[in-house]
Formats: structure tokens, sequence, C-alpha cells
């Protein structure tokens, strides 16, 4: 477990303001539902990927502070560092996700969402599942002192209790202005204070325990005036 401390953790530079942080929440939302709107069946992943590059480049977001992200089918299992399958199509009954990091400004984004093509319910189930168990630990963190570890073991019980298997190699990170590796470059998960509001993003991704489907979402911790 990291041993620095909460100020070492938590230090934001002069840029930082939380006002930029909530428009670039705002924007990097509205980029994924940009993207998710162009994808369609047949869709190969590789296009998917370049398309969502163009989306951000066209609202304002000329780099990333992490690579574009955009799976589809059995690829959503695969790990954020693993490379996915090439020439993956998305078929009519499907998943995919989109996970970003863009910059605006001088402020780091960063959002992910899993989309459903079709009705398979497994399929909507993981869609649904993800999000859920998401809001179950970030109420969690709302509501005790529990620390970074101490969330995601409990992340990691609340997503074996619904049927799925939870990604420990993805376990959230410091958001700030560009580049937050200047203050903190580990997880939310190897951090032994308890996460303030306005800093960390909280990551879930789920597998199903035997079929090639996964499930990412991920967004701030914010308190509950701030969540809309």
């Amino acid at each position: 477990m990291d041993q620095l401390s909460q100020e070492q953790l938590e230090r934001v530079g002069e840029k930082w303001s939380f006002d930029s942080l909530m428009k670039a929440r705002a924007k990097t939302r509205a980029a994924i539902a940009a993207i998710a709107a162009n994808i369609s069946p047949g869709m190969v992943e590789e296009d998917a990927r370049q398309m969502a590059r163009e989306v951000l480049e066209s609202a304002g977001s000329t780099h990333g502070w992490h690579k574009i992200l955009v799976r589809f089918g059995s690829n959503t299992i695969r790990n954020f560092a693993e490379p996915s399958e090439r020439g993956v199509k998305l078929g009519d009954q499907d998943i995919f996700f989109i996970d970003i990091g863009p910059v605006w400004g001088d402020t780091e984004g960063d959002g992910g969402k899993t989309f459903v093509i079709g009705s398979d319910p497994e399929m909507l189930r993981c869609s649904r599942d993800v999000e859920t168990i998401f809001h179950i630990v970030r109420d969690k963190w709302l509501t005790t002192g529990m620390n970074g570890k101490a969330l995601y073991d409990f992340a990691q019980k609340v997503t074996a209790d619904m049927g799925w298997v939870l990604n420990m190699e993805l376990t959230g990170h410091r958001l700030s202005e560009f580049p937050h590796s200047a203050y903190y470059d580990g997880t939310l998960a190897a951090v032994s204070i308890r996460p303030s509001p306005n800093l960390w993003v909280l990551e879930v991704q789920i597998k199903h325990p035997s079929k090639p489907i996964g499930g990412f979402f991920e967004d701030l911790l914010l308190e509950k005036s701030d969540y809309r």
C-alpha cells in the first residue's frame, strides 16, 4: 500500500480548479455519447477508434493523457494495456465500451461506459451491473472512511456476489490538471487514505466468469450535490 501522506497524494497545481474539472467531465461525457452514437453493427474496432479520435479533436481535445479505447465483443474482457484482437467487427447482438482520457485545456477528463447492440440478456445485464457496482462502491465511499484498498476489496466482493469477476488490475487513479502523474501515478487501490472528493476516479471493469463478455464504467468520486 502506498505510504505517501494525504497531502502528497492529493496535491494539485495552480491551474487546477473545481470548475475546470466539472467542465472537463461534462465534455468527456458528451464525447462518449457522440462516439457511441456513431458506432453501429458491421463497424471494425480500429475504425471506431479512429472515429473517436476525430470526435475528440472536433470537440477541442487534441491529445489525451491515456490512449483511446473502444473495445468490441470479446475484446471487452481485455486489460487496459492488452492490445485488442485486430479486425473485430461489431455484431447485431453485441457489447462494446468506450474509455477515453482527453485533456481539455489544462485539465484532464476521464470517462468510460458500456453499450449494448441488440437484446442479448447477459450483455444487457453486464452493461447495467457494471454501473450498479460503481454506484454501490461510490455510496460506500460516501458513507464510510474506507481507504482505497478497502474500497476495491469491497468492490471485488460486490462484483462476485452479482456473478461477475472484477479486474483488479484496473483500480482507479488520480485526476487533476495535466499531468496528474506529476503528483501521483499509482492506483486508488494502493492508497491507505480515504480519497477526497474531486480528485480520484473510481474504475470498474467486469467480465463474465465463462463467456467473452465484459463491461467498463468509470467516473469521478464526487459529493452527492455535485454528482449528476
